[in-house]
């Protein structure tokens, strides 16, 4: 199994190497938000990378501190590196009465569990080192009834369940959080910020909080984890993780609306599967039944990270984590887990990353029907068909040359199939159960001289792991 997962992965890169090898090359504008794609992490359930910082942790008691801090973000950044996020978000790091950080006590100094100012500089200098923008949470309200600004009476509005309620609407309230958050974003070299518990806060004050923002650097991206009509740099929907649920959680269900916010339009929405705030996805697909979440995930990201949007992943997602939402879905980070859904992240987010056409191509649905979909994002340089055979049987749809365009061929990236025109002139595309696959659509070429020369490169590196594997048998039969 392991020989066979290891020929995969060698022909999968080099397949994907030599076909954007012959993609011609396309000239990289400006950055926005739809060219990124973010992992959402929390800093204490990911590793701890020191012990000094270890007071009063309890890694039994899921409610409790468990020790992940940002030195541990540095030491375990390669398993974030190796999915190619683009960014990094590391959530509410000021200190804080949770683990979470959704209790805190301040806005200026941060958690002492995680680390120091400087260790906090050294991660954001690591991850921008690697090419990975780091994204802070900056709550307004929902703070610890014990945060430093609850003092002042007349600024807060209530406090239920030992947290309290700012009053957004106060000017002197207003003033403090522009000041506060213009501080924060100054002191550090980070690539975004999202403004969370929102509720209450005016249209008008939240796009002067993203103004200040945009003052101090203004390829900082501003979002929110709450529906707003103010000027982040991305749409959120609170319903947007129950369509992917409802889509995905099993074989041959009605999907059409799971495109409901995949639009090409200037302002992207975040797409998600689950959230830091919602159950797990796994635990939804598992909840009344027993299905299989290995084979749900794949589709669900696939569909999050190659629609128009910005594709938000939270951590553990790559390794099947579960849980209800809270502490059990907070699940400390196993490094030991089976990584094949992060060798597919990986290739899926390695294609995206260098193509512009699979970020802010034209996106157009061709088939969308009880489970089964197919759409391509296109541009003058580039033309993808990707399809999501989420159905209990071997699925197929027949793609023009309308479609197409004459004398074409499409490209597998992931089995590696070509697909020509058939006397019909259609191109057939057919796809196993609860299978993906994206296409390339590429000149009619005849002999594929790249695809034959990775295949060859296959070969050989299978022809030296055998010769590797022999040679140490007989050595050990020798001694």
């Amino acid at each position: 199994m392991k020989c066979k997962k290891w020929i995969s992965t060698a022909a999968a890169s080099m397949l994907l190497a030599t076909s954007l090898f012959a993609t011609p090359m396309q000239a990289e504008e400006t950055r926005t938000i739809a060219d990124e794609s973010i992992y959402d992490v929390l800093v204490d359930r990911y590793f701890n990378g020191s012990g000094k910082n270890d007071e009063q942790v309890n890694t039994q008691d899921p409610t409790q501190f468990a020790g992940g801090d940002f030195i541990g973000l540095v030491s375990r950044g390669d398993q974030i590196i190796k999915l190619d996020y683009t960014i990094v978000s590391i959530g509410s790091i000021f200190a804080t009465e949770k683990y979470d950080g959704s209790m805190p006590i301040s806005y200026t100094a941060l958690e002492p569990h995680f680390g120091t100012a400087e260790e906090l500089t050294t991660a954001v200098d690591y991850f921008n080192d690697n090419n990975i923008k780091v994204m802070v949470d900056f709550p307004l309200s929902n703070v610890s009834a014990n945060h430093e600004w609850t003092n002042n009476t007349d600024w807060v509005t209530s406090t239920a369940n030992g947290q309290a309620q700012f009053d957004l609407a106060n000017p002197d309230v207003q003033a403090a959080l522009k000041a506060a958050l213009v501080e924060f974003v100054s002191a550090y070299d980070f690539g975004g910020v999202r403004l969370t518990n929102i509720d209450g806060a005016s249209e008008a004050f939240l796009n002067e909080l993203i103004a200040a923002v945009k003052a101090v650097n203004d390829t900082i991206y501003v979002i929110a984890n709450g529906e707003s009509t103010a000027n982040f740099d991305a749409d959120f929907h609170e319903d947007t993780h129950s369509l992917f649920k409802e889509a995905y959680k099993d074989v041959d269900l009605i999907a059409e609306h799971v495109t409901k916010y995949a639009t090409s339009g200037d302002k992207p929405s975040q797409l998600f599967i689950d959230s830091i705030w919602t159950n797990r996805f796994t635990y939804d697909v598992m909840e009344g039944g027993n299905k299989y979440p290995p084979n749900r995930l794949p589709l669900a990201l696939t569909a999050t990270l190659l629609m128009p949007g910005v594709a938000v992943t939270q951590y553990g997602t790559e390794i099947g984590m579960n849980g209800e939402v809270g502490p059990e879905s907070h699940q400390y980070y196993n490094f030991k887990t089976d990584e094949e859904l992060v060798d597919v992240i990986a290739n899926l987010q390695s294609l995206r990353n260098q193509s512009w056409t699979l970020r802010n191509g034209e996106f157009n649905i061709l088939k969308n029907e009880d489970g089964f979909l197919a759409f391509e994002r296109k541009s003058d340089e580039e033309h993808w068909i990707i399809v999501i055979n989420n159905t209990s049987v071997t699925n197929r749809v027949n793609l023009s040359a309308d479609v197409i365009g004459e004398d074409k061929e499409l490209r597998g990236m992931f089995e590696s199939d070509i697909i020509r025109v058939n006397k019909n002139g259609d191109y057939p595309i057919i796809l196993d159960r609860e299978m993906f696959e994206m296409y390339q659509v590429i000149d009619k070429t005849g002999i594929n001289i790249s695809y034959m020369i990775a295949l060859a490169g296959v070969w050989i590196l299978f022809t030296a792991f055998i010769i590797i594997i022999v040679k140490r048998g007989r050595k050990r039969q020798e001694s």
